[in-house]
């Protein structure tokens, strides 16, 4: 018998004495008075045996047979032998097999395959989420074996909404500023232009403490890259001083570790441009609809792209001087300005924009100059040899020259 059986027994035994009444004691059991008669009458003729479920110690009607259990454990032996049962319960759903998750963890543990996981206690605080969508966005890359093996190491470039758990990924080779500046592109192309960014202190997103206290000794601002392209989209990015405090897009990180990792081997897929296609083919849609949730409030933080070119928000910014015959020199290689007038340039400083898609740009006071690029150095211009000047002779006046004879009259006249 079970406690609530015993319970059960003992408030049975007081309405046999006449103690309480039927009524009394459904109401102590919290059950309607017709089951409590009814169970009070299968225990005057069972005695304890008839409280206890006719049910219990006998297989259910309902139960999976032993052939299905038996091509659902070889199921998981042969593909899904590291699927955790949640994830398992998900791919044999969509193979033809219906089962609960909890069934299929207790045959697991019952064959051996699966062993009980025990959750550690939390030791940080718990911050609360935000309340509304785009009001901070975490962003991390995560470095795993992504391929199993199959081709080299890759990284995952990851963005997860604090509110909602709505997130957007890509896989790169490294974490890189092109990676990230990629994800951040197509994070606005869906949802707009989020208020907070939230990522680590690594010097793609944020400047070292080094180049910190240059800038700062020179009364300037130290921006990576992708620190400018957030300034210009008026983006606030916070730092992280922990991978705790970035707890939602760690954990976003993990799930993806697990499920991402089967959907490549599933596919047979080794190579990042064909894992991308899978990331943006369903798999992201089908993982925000299951763990993502609603915010607290309505409102929505994403600001309209309307206004940036994006195309010379994300790219590789670099300033250059040009010399006065318009040629700038970046990369080792040289590249000849097409002036819009013949005059030397009066600005020396030209912005050089490589675009994501890898073409230049020179930027000459806000406009876009043509360019061609030169084969070679250009050869420095010779020199002219100065002309010579003849050496001038002090001019001697003449005795009859005016000047002269006015001064000898001017003499003439003060004599005695």
């Amino acid at each position: 018998m079970n406690r609530r059986e015993r319970e059960l027994l003992r408030v049975f035994e007081r309405v046999r004495k006449e103690e309480i009444r039927i009524v009394d004691a459904a109401e102590i059991m919290q059950m309607s008075t017709r089951q409590c008669r009814r169970r009070y009458k299968r225990f005057r003729e069972f005695g304890d045996e008839g409280l206890i479920h006719r049910g219990r110690g006998r297989p259910s009607n309902r139960r999976i047979g032993l052939e299905d259990r038996s091509r659902i454990i070889e199921l998981y032996r042969e593909h899904y032998h590291d699927f955790g049962p949640t994830l398992a319960v998900e791919k044999l759903v969509q193979a033809g097999y219906t089962i609960g998750r909890e069934t299929l963890r207790r045959w697991l543990i019952e064959e051996g395959i699966w062993q009980r996981r025990r959750k550690r206690a939390r030791h940080r605080s718990w911050r609360e989420r935000k309340a509304h969508f785009g009001e901070l966005v975490q962003m991390d890359g995560s470095h795993h074996d992504w391929f199993e093996g199959r081709a080299d190491s890759s990284c995952l470039m990851n963005m997860a909404d604090d509110a909602t758990s709505t997130t957007c990924s890509l896989m790169d080779s490294q974490e890189t500023t092109v990676g990230a500046m990629k994800l951040l592109w197509l994070w606005i192309d869906k949802y707009g232009i989020p208020a907070a960014l939230y990522t680590d202190r690594k010097n793609v997103y944020v400047a070292d403490e080094k180049t910190k206290l240059k800038a700062e000794l020179a009364g300037e601002e130290a921006l990576t890259q992708f620190g400018r392209a957030c300034k210009q989209l008026g983006i606030r990015i916070i730092e992280a001083r922990s991978p705790q405090a970035k707890g939602r897009i760690e954990r976003s990180n993990r799930t993806y570790q697990d499920r991402l990792v089967k959907e490549l081997r599933l596919a047979g897929i080794s190579d990042i441009e064909s894992a991308n296609r899978l990331l943006h083919g369903g798999f992201l849609a089908g993982l925000n609809k299951k763990f993502a949730v609603q915010p607290r409030e309505k409102g929505d933080y994403h600001r309209s792209p309307k206004g940036h070119v994006l195309e010379a928000v994300f790219c590789i910014e670099e300033q250059r001087t040009l010399t006065n015959d318009w040629i700038v020199r970046f990369e080792n290689d040289y590249y000849q300005i097409h002036p819009q007038s013949r005059r030397p340039p009066s600005t020396k400083n030209v912005m050089v924009r490589r675009y994501l898609d890898g073409q230049l740009h020179f930027a000459y006071r806000g406009r876009n100059l043509p360019y061609t690029k030169l084969p070679a150095r250009p050869a420095p211009k010779k020199a002219q040899a100065p002309i010579p000047r003849r050496r001038q002779q002090p001019y001697i006046p003449p005795l009859d020259h005016p000047w002269r004879r006015s001064f000898k009259r001017a003499g003439a006249g003060r004599r005695p």
